[in-house]
C-alpha cells in the first residue's frame, strides 16, 4: 500500500494459486468482500477434485452401482435380457460430467469478477509471483495477500515407479477404457477402497493390500471391520497387515511379492498395480523460500488460521496437510479470507469435519471414534442401530450396516457419529450438524424423524445409547 496516496501498489488484493475447491472458494469469497482477486491455474480449472478426483470418481462409482443393480433387477420385478459392462461408455460419461462441472467453476469465477490467469506460479519475492507459460514470456503479478491452494499428487512407493501402464495411480485408473483382468491395489484408505469396489463391479479380480491392521484405519474399528466383510462378500480379496516387497513386470502384467500378516511371502500375478498410498504436497516449484514460507514434514507450515510464516501468505487444502478433503479445503478458504478481510475467525476443528467413502455400503463419519474418545479420557456411552431393523432399508433391499453414535456419558454430548450402510454419505449431514452444535443424545432422540427413512436409525441409535447408558 502506498502510504501517501492510500492506493495499493499491487495488481491485486488477493492472488490465489490453484483453482481446486479451496482455491475456488477463496477467490469467490474474497471477491464478495470487494477485493481485487486473481486465480492462477496451471492445469484444468477445478483442480484435481473436479478433473481427476472427487467428481469423476463419483461418476464412475455411480456406474459401478448401476452395474450391480442390473444384476439384481429380477428380484424387483424388472425382467431384462443379457446385460454387459461397457467401461468405455462409463468413462465417457464421467468425462462429460467433469467438463460440465469444470465449466461451471470457470463461469462462477468470471461472474464473481475474478481474473483467471493460466500458467505455473512461483514466488519472486514475498509479494510477487511469476507466471510461466510454455512458449510465452513470463508475467509477474503483485498481490497484498497470496493464498496457496496447489493441492497434492499421488505418492509413489520405492521399487514401484509409476509408468502409467502396469503401475498406475487413481488418475490413470479413471481413464482406463477396459477393465483389467486382475488388479492389485496398494493402500486401503478411501481411494484404494473406492477403486477396488469400482473395478470389482466392472468384473476385475481385485486384491486390496493394506499395511495397517485394518482397512480405513482412521475410522471406527467396527466400521472398518464391517466394510472389510462387505468388500469380501463382493469377491474382493482384502489383505491387512501386509507389506508389498516388490514387483516384477512381465509382458502381460506384473508379479507382486507380498508379505502377509502371518509372515508368509506370496506372489500375485496381476494385470496392473494401482498405488493409493497417500499424497505429496505440490510445493516443489513454488520457490517458497523466497517468500519466507516454511515446509514442514512435506506440507506448508501454518497456524490454526491457515497463515504461513509469511504473515500475508496463506495455505489451504491438501498442500497444508491434515485431513485431505475437498470440503476441508473450502472451510479453510473461508477462514483465510476472513483473516485477510480483517475479521475475527476461529481455527478449524477437525472433529467437526465429515468423512465419506462412496462404495456400497457406503461409509461416513464425523468426530471421534469410540477408541479415540476413550483414549482422550471420556466416559463413553455408545448407541447402535442396525439397518436390518429399518423398514426403509428392507423395502429398498439395503439392509446391510448400522449407525453408531458415541456420546460423553456425563454430558450426553455427541462426540462422534459413524455410519456403514446405503446412503451413509447423505445421513452424515445430520450427524455433522449434531456434532457442530454439540447436540446431546436426548436432543437427537427428541427430534421427530420421518417414517420410513434411513434417518430413523440415527434417532434409534441415540435412544439405545440413553437406554443402555
Amino acid at each position: 500500500m502506498d502510504q501517501q496516496s492510500g492506493i495499493s501498489s499491487c495488481d491485486f488484493d488477493v492472488a490465489v494459486v490453484g483453482s481446486g475447491p479451496g482455491g475456488f472458494e477463496a477467490a469467490v469469497l474474497a471477491a464478495r468482500e470487494g477485493l481485487r482477486v486473481c486465480v492462477i491455474e496451471k492445469g484444468e480449472v477445478g483442480g484435481v477434485c473436479v478433473n481427476w478426483g472427487c467428481i469423476p470418481t463419483k461418476a464412475l462409482l455411480r456406474s459401478a452401482g448401476m452395474f450391480r443393480l442390473a444384476g439384481e433387477a429380477g428380484q424387483f420385478g424388472l425382467v431384462t435380457g443379457e446385460t454387459s459392462v461397457d467401461i468405455t461408455q462409463a468413462v465417457k460419461r464421467s468425462r462429460r460430467v467433469v467438463l460440465t462441472v469444470s465449466k461451471g467453476v470457470e463461469y462462477s469465477l468470471k461472474q464473481s469478477g475474478v481474473v483467471l490467469k493460466r500458467g505455473e506460479a512461483a514466488f519472486v519475492d514475498a509479494r510477487t509471483l511469476e507466471i510461466r507459460r510454455e512458449g510465452q514470456e513470463p508475467e509477474t503479478v503483485r498481490a497484498e495477500h497470496i493464498v496457496i491452494a496447489t493441492g497434492a499428487r499421488a505418492r509413489e512407493l520405492p521399487g514401484l515407479p509409476v509408468d502409467g501402464g502396469t503401475i498406475i495411480t487413481s488418475r490413470e485408473a479413471l481413464a482406463l477404457k477396459e477393465a483389467p483382468g486382475k488388479m492389485l491395489i496398494v493402500g486401503g484408505g478411501a481411494i484404494g477402497v473406492e477403486m477396488a469396489w469400482y473395478f470389482s463391479s466392472a468384473g476385475t479380480e481385485v486384491t486390496l493390500v493394506e499395511l495397517m491392521p485394518r482397512i480405513m484405519p482412521l475410522e471406527d474399528e467396527e466400521i472398518s471391520e464391517g466394510l472389510k466383510r462387505s468388500l469380501e462378500k463382493t469377491g474382493i480379496t482384502v489383505l491387512t497387515g501386509a507389506t508389498v516387497l516388490g514387483a516384477d513386470k512381465r509382458e502381460d502384467g506384473v508379479t507382486v511379492a507380498v508379505r502377509t500378516a502371518d509372515g508368509e511371502e506370496r506372489s500375485f500375478d496381476s494385470s496392473c498395480v494401482l498405488l493409493a498410498v497417500g499424497v505429496s504436497a505440490n510445493t516443489g516449484d513454488l520457490r517458497l523460500e523466497r517468500a519466507g514460507v516454511v515446509v514442514e514434514r512435506g506440507f506448508i507450515r501454518t497456524d490454526g488460521r491457515c497463515r504461513t510464516d509469511a504473515r500475508h501468505v496463506f495455505a489451504i487444502g491438501d498442500v497444508r496437510g491434515g485431513m485431505l478433503l475437498a470440503h476441508k479445503a473450502s472451510a479453510e478458504a473461508e477462514i483465510a479470507v476472513q483473516a485477510i478481510a480483517g475479521k475475527q475467525t476461529a481455527a478449524l476443528d477437525e472433529t467437526r469435519i465429515p468423512r465419506c467413502v462412496y462404495v456400497e455400503p457406503s461409509v461416513a463419519s464425523v468426530g471421534l471414534s469410540e477408541e479415540q474418545a476413550r483414549n482422550e479420557g471420556y466416559e463413553v456411552a455408545v448407541g447402535k442401530a442396525m439397518f436390518s431393523a429399518s423398514g426403509k432399508a428392507s423395502a429398498y433391499g439395503n439392509r446391510e450396516g448400522f449407525v453408531k453414535l458415541v456420546f460423553d456419558a456425563d454430558s450426553w454430548v455427541m462426540l462422534g457419529g459413524h455410519v456403514l450402510g446405503h446412503d451413509a454419505v447423505e445421513l452424515i449431514g445430520e450427524l455433522t450438524l449434531a456434532r457442530s452444535l454439540d447436540a446431546t443424545a436426548h436432543q437427537i432422540l427428541g427430534a421427530i424423524h420421518a417414517h420410513p427413512t434411513l434417518s430413523e436409525s440415527v434417532r434409534e441409535a441415540a435412544g439405545n445409547a440413553v437406554r443402555e447408558g
